[in-house]
């Protein structure tokens, strides 16, 4: 797509990958509007994009939808959807405590869920409508000691697949898939500690990646460890 001019609300931009996605959006020519739940972070990135910052918990479906109800009013119409929202829990199947287990999903599946629910109507008025989505590489390789946590990645990117067939006359779905970062975010767990974990990548370098698979329409972008790098598939 069209990135000059795009009307963009980036929901986690007060996390680290969030906040720089939507900083190069708008270095890119874009519109964006940021949403989050930390105020601080959030109130720097929305100065620097130069629009009025959307406060609101993943954790809690209607206030996704009422969030992108409020980008949306804000830029006049809606042409990318964002979500980088997403929290880690680590430890033993078997042990997870259910109130852990009820947030992992609500906050990395039931609220991505409803932030697209919420922006489709307006995405598909235009003729340059997309969704991205951060899930994780967990999608793909599901992790000792992160049973739950890979399971919401999964299951998050089994509703995108299904989301981009079904809505493929209306709008495009970009499944971003990364590997373990350096925005400490395993640092943030809703419970345990985290087991070894490769070296992280540099955020940086998959902000470039993400930005250009957006440019490009692209339908999932997944870790390559031969590599080194994040590199689009058709699915």
């Amino acid at each position: 797509m069209e990135l000059d001019g795009a009307r963009t609300f980036v929901a986690g931009a007060s996390g680290a990958l969030g906040g720089s996605l939507a900083r190069g959006l708008h270095d890119r020519g874009a519109r964006v509007v940021v949403g989050g739940r930390r105020p601080g972070p959030l109130a720097d990135v929305a100065s620097y994009v130069g629009t009025e910052a959307v406060l609101f918990d993943a954790v809690n479906a209607d206030a996704c939808a009422e969030a992108v109800r409020a980008a949306v009013t804000q830029l006049g119409g809606l042409d990318l959807l964002v979500v980088t929202v997403g929290v880690a829990a680590f430890g033993p199947a078997v042990e997870a405590d259910p109130a852990v287990v009820d947030e992992l999903f609500a906050v990395n599946v039931l609220g991505p869920m409803a932030l697209v629910r919420a922006a489709a109507p307006s995405l598909a008025e235009g003729d340059r409508g997309q969704v991205t989505v951060l899930s994780a590489i967990l999608a793909d390789l599901p992790t000792n000691q992160m049973a739950e946590y890979s399971a919401t990645k999964a299951a998050l990117s089994a509703w995108l697949d299904v989301l981009r067939r079904e809505n493929r006359r209306s709008f495009s779905v970009l499944d971003v898939r990364p590997p373990h970062l350096d925005t400490g975010l395993e640092t943030r767990a809703l419970a345990g500690e985290p087991p070894s974990l490769p070296g992280p990548v540099p955020a940086a370098d998959v902000v470039e990646a993400v930005l250009a698979a957006i440019a490009a329409d692209g339908r999932v972008l997944g870790w390559d460890p031969k590599a080194g790098a994040l590199v689009s598939r058709s699915a």
